[in-house]
């Protein structure tokens, strides 16, 4: 089952289309349901992200993150309730908003419609995280646009410092923002995943969670690559004598 989905969200097949090699595409889509429903998939993202974070060297916990958002178009199964018209990206569709830490790990989503200004998104983003217990952030770069009473209240609650990065007087066209890197990076790996390159969801919580397997996937693939590889890599064995 796993599989299954994982090829679809990195494939961007519709649940019909899946290969018949995998279980019958209605299973799979209840085994989605179920993992939607528990969080299972961004329980074990989270280990995966400890994990990683503690094999870097890092507090398997952040303590500084980075807010960013992307509109992306929908599709005609997407309803006119859940959707919307981002005037500044021109596009028509939702908006997902992440936050990330300083490596570009995925840490919280949230999906609005594309209308939905970033500042009255970034509230219920920083929420989500919190809430949890053993939250350790304490500093966010964010963007001009996350600015305001609402943003700067949630901040407060929580006793986070948010820090707007801005562009130097003058530049013009694609510029490298430092901090802001991190998070657009991110985004574009997640639109490597082709379910993600345009919503086909018909609700918003779906959306999420594919955008929460698009990171799984990703990062399992990175922890795999760096894993020990047999012979030359693996503690306690010896290479094999050469012919």
């Amino acid at each position: 089952m796993l599989d299954a989905v994982r090829y679809l969200v990195d494939n961007g097949v519709k649940w019909t289309a899946l290969p018949v090699d995998f279980p019958y595409w209605r299973a799979v889509y209840d085994f989605f349901r179920r993992w939607r429903s528990y969080d299972y998939v961004r329980e074990l993202y989270e280990r995966l992200r400890r994990s990683a974070r503690e094999h870097a060297g890092r507090n398997a916990e952040p303590s500084a993150g980075v807010i960013d958002s992307q509109s992306v178009d929908a599709s005609e199964t997407v309803g006119e309730d859940s959707r919307g018209y981002d005037g500044g990206k021109s596009r028509d569709g939702r908006k997902r908003h992440i936050l990330t830490d300083t490596e570009g790990l995925l840490l919280e989503v949230t999906v609005t419609t594309a209308d939905v200004h970033d500042s009255k998104a970034a509230p219920a983003l920083l929420e989500t995280f919190m809430d949890q217990p053993g939250r350790l952030l304490q500093l966010v770069w964010v963007d001009s646009a996350y600015q305001g009473p609402a943003p700067a209240k949630a901040f407060a609650r929580h006793g986070v410092r948010p820090e707007v990065v801005r562009r130097s007087d003058g530049q013009r066209g694609f510029v490298v923002l430092a901090r802001r890197w991190v998070v657009e990076r991110t985004l574009s790996r997640l639109s490597r995943s082709r379910r993600l390159n345009r919503d086909h969801e018909r609700r918003p919580d779906h959306h999420a969670q594919m955008v929460w397997w698009a990171a799984m996937i990703r990062l399992s693939r990175r922890l795999a690559a760096d894993a020990p590889r047999w012979p030359e890599k693996r503690p306690g064995r010896r290479p094999r004598a050469q012919a």
